[in-house]
């Protein structure tokens, strides 16, 4: 495990496009999402430490938005084969078991991992309606081995203000991770095997 900080895509960037394959069958993609509603993407993966610290939170959360209208998709991109506890049948397994009810894809090549710049698990990425990057940031402070709870408050802040036609406040704190599980040959340019946090 690396502890990694989210690379920090740039605010207005557009949503990269993506088709993936869905735990419960068929493909999800960029195109699925209504336009003019906000989109959160969400990496996540089933082992890491740092999501499951989240899990909960990150149940109640999407639960809540999905009624007020956002979109939601959880981008499983680790290596499946070294982290068999990613794949595809263990994240069937994780969605039925978290109660999830946003669709679970799997980025097996990474390719989508790398067009967002993806870097940890959990790691975030709020697009508004016109698909343009309005937040990129953790979920709130609250860490593994903290006696910090669990809010979701960044997130919440971020969502809110974007349902309402605002744009979040430019000063956000990176999600942190553990790093996304490379393919060997795959790591992306701005992976620091050291860890970035």
């Amino acid at each position: 495990m690396v502890r990694t900080a989210s690379t920090m895509m740039p605010l207005g960037t557009s949503a990269p496009n993506f088709s993936l394959p869905e735990t419960e069958g068929g493909t999800v993609s960029l195109a699925d999402f209504p336009a003019g509603k906000p989109l959160l993407v969400i990496f996540l993966c089933n082992h890491c430490p740092y999501v499951k610290h989240v899990a909960e939170q990150l149940k109640q959360l999407t639960d809540e938005y999905l009624q007020h209208g956002v979109s939601v998709v959880g981008i499983n991109s680790n290596d499946v084969d070294a982290y068999p506890d990613d794949n595809f049948d263990a994240m069937k397994a994780e969605k039925a078991s978290r109660g999830y009810a946003f669709p679970y894809a799997l980025d097996a090549d990474q390719s989508v991992a790398i067009a967002y710049g993806a870097a940890c698990t959990p790691d975030f990425f709020l697009f508004d309606g016109d698909r343009k990057l309005v937040y990129r940031g953790q979920l709130d402070d609250s860490r593994p081995k903290t006696d910090l709870p669990v809010t979701g408050a960044d997130l919440r802040a971020a969502l809110d203000e974007t349902l309402h036609g605002r744009s979040p406040a430019e000063a956000q704190k990176p999600a942190i991770g553990c790093n996304i599980k490379w393919k060997p040959g795959n790591e992306p340019k701005y992976f620091d095997p050291t860890g970035t946090a």
